[in-house]
């Protein structure tokens, strides 16, 4: 029986789903379909296949997310390896990472390779292309799987399918193509023979350590000698920071997936699936408004939200009552710190008011108000000129670091639960409705040694507010 083990890449940003996803909380972590986050629901889309030894699934991430990840994987109890990326350098090595890190106790498992932050609402026919893409990786091809298309969609790449390989649907891979113009586009749906690029791949870790091998040297070499010498952190695989900084970016497509089209001798067969399946890669709001469901004038609405007279319309709100009167085509989304209106045919142009944040220097482009940490989260309530008020929540038995801050002083008031606080060279405890006050320049940690999370309120004063004027001297968590 073969050994199938799921590679998540999770990898994007999602800049064109702000404010939702922010670059230090992108979309693959968030539920945008169900309670499940994009990367649990990832995770879950393997669960029930049968015929197949199903590996612990392997998630390639870039290290700033490890904590999240780690808390939504413990979320469903569901052990899986987490392959840290100092710095992203595209799917490639991120693939050629796995391999290596899956071949790391011997055999030659096959690996699934899929985006963290796409949708796939039919996973009884995910699961059966799986299995047919299984028996062709099995034999040593590199095996994609194409979206079926059903309108001329000039945002993703095509696949043209060529000869075809017995039964299933299964075919050579003729060439793949980029994002067309319109009437190109149009022209490939009436072909009939090409395919939607979905990014899902699945072969054999030896067989994509020899193909990256003969197309892309430079990348093996490098993601070799980061891998050669990385560590083990706790539940977190870690590769060489200096090592993987020289291994130059590019995709699994480009990389290799081209070449293989092209039908080179030394490198493997390649061969596409169609995939009907109620794929989407969430690309935009407009994306995201089709897949979910709608009522009977075509509106999707999510939180406190009230419609009259709309149309074709998605609201989404985290925080308080938002309430649209007679529009259409429209997306609004409300967060604490921001509110986006836009049109559905201008979606993708939303990465243009990232830009323009990051531009600016502004907080709104990389972090909510509301901000996780693998102790729990805050959330940056109030603000002003030498102040600033944080709801704070601790997780049982989870702790800060030991740290100091040399432009300001903190008071902690304890709302629920039962704080430990270390300041200087005592200890204490403060109950509920109970604080207690950290000087400037002063040593402290703060921990919960309770069994219910710890909530309090923490009012910071000083000349310098900025979450960089800490200084660690002891973390569990390696910060």
């Amino acid at each position: 029986m073969q050994t199938l083990i799921p590679v998540i890449l999770s990898g994007g940003s999602g800049t064109r789903l702000w404010p939702l996803s922010r670059e230090k909380h992108p979309k693959q972590l968030l539920p945008l379909i169900g309670e499940d986050s994009l990367l649990q629901a990832t995770v879950r889309r393997m669960e029930g296949l049968v015929d197949v030894r199903l590996g612990m699934p392997m998630v390639v991430c870039n290290e700033e997310y490890r904590f999240v990840i780690a808390e939504q994987l413990r979320l469903m109890n569901i052990a899986g390896t987490i392959l840290l990326e100092p710095t992203g350098r595209n799917t490639a090595p991120a693939l050629t990472l796995a391999a290596l890190a899956a071949m790391r106790e011997g055999g030659d498992p096959i690996l699934l390779v899929m985006p963290a932050d796409h949708v796939i609402l039919d996973t009884a026919a995910f699961q059966a292309v799986v299995c047919k893409g299984l028996a062709l990786a099995a034999e040593g091809m590199v095996v994609t799987f194409g979206i079926t298309p059903d309108s001329p969609e000039t945002g993703y790449g095509y696949i043209q399918s060529g000869v075809t390989l017995g039964e299933g649907g299964a075919c050579r891979i003729a060439r793949f193509v980029e994002k067309p113009d319109f009437a190109t586009a149009e022209a490939y749906l009436d072909d009939g023979s090409y395919l939607w690029n979905s990014g899902l791949f699945i072969m054999r870790a030896s067989v994509w350590l020899a193909a990256i091998a003969v197309c892309r040297a430079d990348i093996l070499i490098a993601c070799r000698a980061a891998w050669d010498q990385g560590s083990v952190d706790g539940e977190f695989l870690r590769v060489n920071k200096e090592a993987f900084a020289l291994c130059p970016s590019d995709s699994i497509d480009y990389a290799v997936m081209e070449r293989i089209a092209i039908g080179e001798s030394t490198l493997p067969f390649g061969a596409v699936i169609p995939l009907a399946a109620g794929w989407s890669d969430v690309g935009a709001w407009d994306s995201l408004w089709k897949v979910l469901p709608k009522d009977g004038e075509g509106n999707v609405s999510q939180g406190d939200v009230l419609l009259y007279d709309c149309r074709n319309t998605l609201v989404i709100s985290e925080n308080r009552l938002v309430a649209c009167v007679g529009v259409e085509d429209v997306v609004v989304v409300e967060t604490a710190d921001a509110i986006l209106v836009v049109h559905k045919n201008k979606t993708q142009d939303v990465k243009k008011i990232v830009d323009t944040l990051k531009s600016e220097g502004r907080a709104e482009g990389q972090l909510h108000r509301k901000v996780f940490r693998p102790w729990g989260w805050y959330d940056g309530i109030d603000a002003g000129e030498r102040f600033q008020v944080k709801r704070i929540v601790v997780k049982p038995g989870a702790a800060l670091s030991l740290q100091m801050h040399h432009h300001r002083a903190e008071h902690w008031i304890v709302v629920r639960g039962t704080a430990q606080v270390t300041r200087g060279d005592t200890s204490y405890l403060v109950s509920e409705n109970e604080s207690t006050f950290i000087p400037l320049g002063t040593r402290h940690r703060l921990e919960n040694p309770g069994c219910v999370p710890l909530e309090m309120i923490e009012v910071q004063s000083g000349s310098y507010l900025g979450e960089d004027d800490i200084v660690r001297f002891e973390d569990a968590y390696g910060r």
